[in-house]
């Protein structure tokens, strides 16, 4: 027979296990709201994140200071942002292109480096980035663990979505980037450089998105592999999609998802005679299923994906 508190620790277990698998999707989905509020799609959050996480590592690994390393996936997340505004904002290149082709760069050129950094890529115990355990409250059932025993990335992020929130509809820049977003034309007569903001808002999107990937090599691995961003960008743009391109809404959508991944470890954990397979595909299905009940529902900014020319307004 299964007690109280037994349940109420598993309960709150589950819920911990949520937030931290949900923390890199929000911070992922944070820096995707900005870019594509700002008029620019960013599929390439999967490499910005991934980049992040491989930057934060290799920081880490060479002076033991985990914040070294979380600068350093800002500045190169803030690089690879850059490098997609060049590419969309003044090239006007395709912007899926452009993401997939930075996704693809990302992948291949963490990997090569990865071997030459770690050890031919195995590996490599990282300092992580120690939680803040909070006399007294810690101890509180169920809401103790989840609210006051996190690490100082788990507290910025609660932050960063709030000053989101703020900034985006109770500010003037907020508001322009909004008007970029959704009528350039309108935005440039009024003397906004739709330029300058685009590019702004991609770099702020790829150091948020790079954050996401210092907490999953930090915090929630504490070392770097190959690949190990695994579809968690594409997810995460599922959950901005989710939440309507509003920070809050993205951010519960993450939670969302990341609940549904701590679900499916657990039962695998518990094993229950359900292939495997069926249950690691259980976040991405959510993600579709999520997609589909929002057809026709959620309308994203009216100028997203289309490049400005200041010459045809």
């Amino acid at each position: 027979m299964i007690t109280i508190p037994t349940e109420l620790n598993f309960f709150s277990d589950y819920l911990a296990a949520s937030l931290r698998l949900a923390v890199p999707l929000a911070f992922t989905a944070l820096g995707g709201m900005y870019s594509e509020r700002g008029g620019v799609l960013n599929i390439a959050l999967e490499g910005m994140l991934l980049t992040g996480a491989f930057t934060s590592a290799v920081g880490s690994f060479y002076t033991g200071n985990p914040w070294v390393g979380v600068v350093a996936a800002i500045i190169a997340g803030g690089m690879v942002g850059f490098l997609h505004g060049f590419l969309c904002v003044s090239l006007r290149v395709n912007q899926l292109v452009s993401g997939l082709a930075i996704n693809l760069l990302a992948g291949g050129l963490t990997s090569f480096l990865a071997r030459l950094v770690f050890n031919g890529g195995s590996a490599q115990k990282l300092a992580g980035i120690a939680t803040i355990r909070i006399p007294g409250l810690a101890n509180i059932p169920v809401i103790g663990e989840l609210l006051f025993q996190q690490d100082i990335l788990v507290y910025l992020l609660l932050f960063l979505i709030a000053f989101s929130t703020y900034f985006l509809f109770h500010t003037n820049p907020g508001l322009t980037l909004r008007a970029v977003g959704e009528y350039p034309q309108a935005a440039d007569t009024a003397g906004i450089s739709v330029s300058r903001v685009r590019y702004l808002a991609v770099v702020v999107s790829g150091c948020l998105a790079s954050l996401g990937g210092a907490y999953l090599t930090l915090v929630q691995v504490q070392y770097f592999a190959e690949g190990m961003s695994a579809g968690k960008g594409f997810i995460a743009i599922a959950a901005l999609i989710f939440g309507k391109w509003h920070p809050i809404g993205s951010s519960l959508a993450s939670l969302l998802f990341g609940a549904t991944e701590a679900l499916q470890l657990r039962i695998q954990a518990l094993g229950v005679n359900i292939p495997y397979q069926f249950l690691i595909m259980l976040p991405y299905a959510i993600a579709l299923l999520a997609l589909v009940g929002l057809a026709g529902k959620s309308a994203p900014p009216a100028a997203l994906g289309i490049p400005y020319n200041r010459e045809q307004k």
